[in-house]
């Protein structure tokens, strides 16, 4: 293990961020001086970033604590083509009035993570269809485009996957990493930045931005890459049967997120609360310490740390609280996520399935059909067992309200709009 100087790159060292670094060296050099100015991309796909995101996100966290200056770069432009990486198909592109409104939606998550402003270590955020969008085709193939060989562009994972599974790869989505590699480019001019980090699945990328920046003549680049990660029985981060796991409340509920938390497989809390909360490695420790039972405590401080960076501590504490009650006391707790419903549908009569569906618990009828048969729904923790039951007025529990399951873990209310 790498004894580093600095206390940016032994803090990611000891916290197991670190996969990859391009010159040890000279960037622990520049970060033991507070001189690192480093950037993560961020492309505007979706109204909100998911936690595939969050590593990256709690990086620039860790690098403005410890006394240099980050850059949260929006892929104002880079959207507008494509990031090829890890897909097996053409991203759709979105309108441009699309790019903008995700872009606006997903830039809030950042000031919970990062401090920005005018000072030296204050972050930054720019969005690079600042000099993308005003490219001339032709000076941009004659700046740019002849640094670039096609032999090596044919090698990259994004690329070679494609061609060795004949899948198509259109010619824009070819063009994306010369447009990567150009934001680094700009960005050492306009700001300094130094380094640039992102999943080891963008080492390629970066490491053509820093050839770039050697061949058009800026100051010395750098590399950093922290692992793709997955769970310890091998399930990809961030992924869960109702979908991705969002950071932005209105798409995710913090109690949803809590609890995405609190199912962490055993063999990863001490991991996880390394890399997704700020508790001190000694405090963190003596959680991993725990055994049998016990590591259910840990969870429950991994989901409720989680919790408090993105949705504020009220919320992850009162999330804690609903699960508590939810599955200690069989109560109904407070903060489950809910379904408006109208007083006049009730009384009509709402089909079981359909409610269901609503709730977000299942996907279709027929995916409930599924679930009643194996016994895992229940409308107010009782089994049901006819699918073409409904629900009424009747099934309004004292706290006005219809409580949905599906599983052990999964919640939902109706309430009357």
């Amino acid at each position: 293990m790498t004894a580093f100087k600095s206390d940016f790159l032994r803090l990611l060292q000891e916290r197991g961020f670190i996969h990859q670094i391009s010159d040890p060296e000279s960037l622990d050099a520049l970060a033991a001086k507070g001189e690192v100015v480093a950037y993560v991309g961020y492309d505007c796909t979706a109204p909100s970033l998911h936690i595939g995101h969050l590593l990256s996100i709690m990086i620039l966290h860790w690098l403005q604590q410890s006394g240099n200056k980050p850059i949260a770069l929006m892929g104002g432009g880079t959207t507008r083509v494509g990031d090829p990486s890890g897909r097996d198909e053409t991203r759709k592109l979105l309108t441009y009035d699309q790019i903008d409104a995700n872009k606006e939606s997903i830039k809030g998550v950042f000031a919970k993570f990062i401090t920005f402003g005018d000072g030296k270590t204050d972050a930054l955020m720019v969005d690079n269809a600042e000099w993308l969008a005003r490219l001339n085709y032709i000076e941009m193939l004659r700046d740019v485009g002849r640094h670039f060989s096609i032999n090596r562009m044919l090698t990259m994972d994004s690329v070679r996957m494609r061609l060795e599974r004949e899948q198509e790869l259109s010619f824009i989505e070819f063009n994306y990493m010369i447009l990567q590699s150009y934001d680094y480019v700009e960005l050492a001019r306009r700001y300094g930045c130094n380094l640039q980090m992102g999943g080891s699945d963008q080492w390629g990328n970066i490491v053509n931005g820093i050839d770039l920046g050697r061949r058009m003549g800026t100051h010395q680049l750098h590399a950093l890459t922290c692992p793709l990660l997955t769970t310890a029985s091998g399930a990809k981060m961030g992924k869960t049967a109702a979908g991705a796991v969002w950071l932005n409340a209105d798409m995710l509920s913090a109690y949803d997120y809590w609890q995405y938390w609190r199912n962490t497989e055993d063999a990863d809390v001490e991991r996880f609360l390394k890399l997704f909360t700020t508790l001190p490695l000694a405090e963190i420790a003596r959680l991993a310490a725990l055994r049998g039972q016990e590591i259910n405590e840990a969870k429950k401080v991994l989901a409720t740390e989680a919790t408090a960076l993105i949705h504020g501590r009220t919320l992850a504490e009162a999330a804690a609280e609903t699960a508590r009650k939810t599955f200690e006391e069989g109560a109904v707790g407070g903060s489950l996520p809910t379904v408006d419903i109208a007083a006049a549908e009730l009384q009509e009569g709402i089909g079981v399935l359909g409610a269901f569906v609503r709730a977000g618990l299942v996907a279709s009828n027929g995916e409930a059909r599924r679930q009643i048969k194996s016994g895992g729904l229940r409308v107010n923790d009782v089994a049901v067992t006819d699918d073409k039951a409904t629900l009424s007025p009747a099934d309004l529990t004292a706290d006005g309200v219809i409580k949905l399951s599906m599983g052990k873990k999964r919640h939902v209310l109706l309430k009357i709009a």
